[in-house]
Parts: C-alpha cells; structure tokens; sequence
C-alpha cells in the first residue's frame, strides 16, 4: 500500500491503472513522469531553502560588531553578563583580556540558538510525517518572518536575544527540505537533490553576508541603528520564501504514507536520538545492521558539526581582532567560502557516486587538519584564504554526502523523523561546538582552540572506517 501510496505521489499512479486493467503500461512514460516530477521538487526545494538561507546569513559578518555595540552603549543585560564573566576570570586567574568577552557572549548566543533548534527539529520533522511537508514550511517560515520583524525593530540586548530565541525554534527549513528529497523514490534523484541543497547553502553563505554587510554600513545615510536594514531584508526573503511555498511547492507525502504521531519522549532524549530510537519503533523499523549503520552515520555528522561549528563560529571573531576586518571584510571572505563552495558543489559533489559518499567524506575532513591548523596560524590574509580554500572543499561535501546516506534509510512515513533527528543531532552538536571553542578560544587564544579542535578531527575519521567496514559486511 505504501509502495503504491508512493507512486501516486510522483505521478506514477497511470501505470498502477494499467495493470489492474491488464494493460501493459509504458514504463519509459512513467519513469519520465517521475523524473520530471523530482527535477521540480528538487528545483523548488533549492528556491525556498536559498531565499531561506540569504536571511539567515545576513547577520554572519555583523555578530561581532554587535557584540561591541552592545558592549559600547552601556546596556543593562549586557553589563551585568559582563560583569559576570569578569568575576569569574578573575575567580580563576584567568590573565586574559577584556575583548575576548564578546567572543564568549557569540558563543553562548551560537549555542543557544542550535539548543533550540536541537529541541524542535526532530519534533518538526515528525510532525511532518503526520501533517505533510508542506503545512510545517508555511509554519516555520511564519515564525522565522517574526523572529526578524523584532530584530528590526529591537534597540536592547534582551530584544536581540528574544529575536534568537523565535529564530532557534522557527528553524527547520532545512529539515523539512531535506525530508521532501529524501521523499523522492529514486537513489539518483536523492542524491541530486542533496546536491543541490549543499549548493543553496553554498549561494546562501556567499551572498546573504555580504548583502548584510553591505546594508549595515549604509546605515548612516538612513539614520537608523546599523542592524535595521538587514533585519528589514530579512523580513522581505521570508515573505517572498511564504509565498512561493503556498503558490509552488507541491506535497510530496501522500495521505497513505502519513502516520499519527507516537509521542515526542524518543525525540528529546539525546541517547535516543543517538540510537534513532523513534524510527526503531514505528511499525516497519529498518533491519538491525541498517539501523546500526545508521547509527554510526548519525555519531559521525554529530562529531564532525561539534569540532566544524565550534571552529566555523569563532572564525569571523579571529579575523575581526587579529586582522581588524570590518563588517564588509567579514562578507567579503564569506563570499569567498561560498564561491568556492558553489564551485565544489556544482563541478564535483553532485557527481559523486552513491557508492563513494564515505571516501569523499574522508578526504574531506583530513583536508580540514590542514586547513585550521593554517587558518589559526595564519599571520597574513594569504594564509588566512589558503586554510579557507581548504576549508570550504570540507563545508561542500560532507554535510550533502552524509545526507544522502541517511536519506537511503527508512520508508516513506518514516523520512520526515530520520531526517528530523539527523538534523537534531546536528543542532546539538552546534550547540555545544560554539560555547566549547569560544571557552578554549577565551581561556587560551585562538591558535590553541584551533590546533586542539583540528587533531580531534581523528574522531569522525574513525568512525567512518566503522561505516565503511559496515558497508562492506
């Protein structure tokens, strides 16, 4: 039934009429009807995660002068977390000096943020697999749209924080659009349509930073505070993002294939997030080795995001106190992470064959030992860019190749909670990863957080070997 439920998703249900009529049907009409039907999905699916994404990477280049705003204007909640801190570097002897606070203070806010999202996107997911894809896009995207009409008109750092707050619980876009590719019913189109998700990011994160940047320093000429601007355009990427899901994007769960929802207990407990607990006890769970298999994925994408985010969030706090870059410095090399992202993505990672997803995910985090090692060293902006052309071949494969692996696990009522906890897993770990490496980077620099983060990169690196042998048996 489930099988059938599926072909009727993708159009295929003529072919099903055939044969109960005991008429032959046209495969090659029905697998170029399936084709056409992923190739828009996946095409629609880019549309609303880049306009997305352009809004959420807005802020990258400005959370360090916001920080220093804060900071410089005297307000109350900042102070008194200031004041905080101070206390407890001097309790402990800790002779460092004041400007790494607003290192420590991104950190936290980095960390609460990805808390949130750890919280909701298993549960956002699941809830998909009942209610359908589509209804939970309109939601979150409502929210998301709110969380930047307060940033907009936020003049305090409490209203800064709550805006944080709505956007960490609003943020499952990439959830659910990860979920409506891995609803596809064709391995290739799985792994086109992650390809193509790792290229919006890739867009995202070379054009909606430097875009932030650009509207914060014309600030002056309006008379508003630096942030407001980007903040606005922010609300304008939501909105066009809600319409074009209402008016185009299609469903992709057939009414067959949604479940009722069992509870959210496995979804909140981190080990049974770890153990995929939910997809063990729906009514047609993956055998044991796809499940141990799947397992071991979800331990690799939960160590490589720790050390990653820890390391991808302190960076523009480096390159803001070592090398003095402004807000449109900061976009500028966030254009340059991009650029060369979309390159890899569009010449090489959507080429990847299944069967070469962990090889390349291998190369790709032994090349990012290198690249921080050269990145927290780096005494010039030529070896600053050399670590971040090495760093980005990492930031474009292995989040789209881990992906797909773990979209080929489960069935089709089951997509929207496997990709839920994937990404849950995610957001726990950049919810610890930042707090983690802005500790280390506050307590003893940059160039320690960077060297003691790229040798624990020997960790996913194990794993995976795990992974392949598995793969193997």
């Amino acid at each position: 039934m489930r099988r059938d439920a599926g072909l009727q998703v993708f159009g295929l249900e003529q072919s099903g009429r055939h044969i109960s009529t005991g008429e032959m049907p046209d495969v090659n009409k029905s697998a170029e009807e399936g084709d056409s039907f992923s190739s828009k999905v996946i095409n629609r699916v880019f549309l609303v995660l880049l306009l997305d994404l352009l809004g959420f990477t807005l802020i990258l280049p400005l959370l360090p002068s916001i920080m220093d705003h804060y900071a410089q204007t005297g307000d109350a909640v900042y102070q008194s977390l200031q004041n905080v801190v101070d206390w407890f570097r001097e309790a402990v002897g800790i002779p460092m000096e004041r400007k790494y606070n607003s290192v420590l203070f991104g950190g936290l806010i980095g960390s609460l943020f990805s808390l949130l999202q750890f919280l909701l996107s298993p549960m956002t997911g699941a809830l998909s697999d009942t209610h359908g894809r589509r209804p939970m896009l309109i939601l979150v995207t409502l929210g998301t749209m709110s969380s930047y009409a307060i940033w907009a008109v936020s003049r305090s750092f409490s209203m800064f924080l709550l805006f944080r707050v709505i956007g960490g619980i609003c943020k499952s876009n990439v959830t659910l659009c990860t979920a409506i590719v891995a609803d596809l019913p064709c391995p290739k189109a799985r792994s086109r349509g992650m390809a193509m998700i790792g290229i919006a990011f890739s867009l995202g994160f070379t054009v909606g930073p430097l875009m932030g940047a650009y509207f914060a320093t014309s600030y002056k000429s309006t008379g508003n505070v630096f942030y407001q601007t980007p903040a606005l355009l922010g609300i304008g990427f939501s909105a066009a993002d809600l319409l074009f899901i209402w008016f185009m994007l299609p469903e992709t769960l057939s009414k067959d294939a949604k479940v009722s929802s069992s509870g959210f207990r496995d979804l909140l407990n981190p080990l049974s997030l770890f153990h995929f607990s939910a997809v063990t006890r729906t009514k047609d769970p993956p055998t044991k080795e796809r499940m141990q298999k799947l397992q071991v994925l979800g331990l690799v994408y939960f160590c490589y995001l720790f050390l990653f985010s820890g390391l991808e969030f302190t960076l523009s706090f480096l390159t803001h106190q070592r090398f003095q870059f402004t807000s449109m410095q900061q976009g500028k090399m966030f254009f340059f992470i991009g650029v060369v992202m979309a390159l890899i993505q569009g010449g090489y990672a959507r080429r990847i064959n299944p069967g070469q997803q962990i090889r390349t995910v291998c190369m790709a985090i032994v090349a990012l030992i290198p690249a921080f090692i050269l990145i927290g060293l780096s005494w010039n902006i030529t070896m600053l860019y050399i670590g971040l052309l090495l760093y980005s071949f990492a930031a474009a494969t292995v989040v789209p190749c881990l992906s797909t692996l773990v979209s080929d696990h489960g069935l089709a009522s089951q997509k929207g909670t496997v990709m839920g906890i994937l990404r849950s897993l995610g957001a726990l770990a950049r919810a610890m990863g930042p707090v983690v490496a802005s500790s280390v980077y506050w307590i003893a620099g940059a160039q320690t957080c960077f060297f003691l983060t790229s040798a624990c990169f020997i960790i996913p690196l194990a794993l995976l070997r795990t992974a392949g042998r598995q793969k193997e048996e």
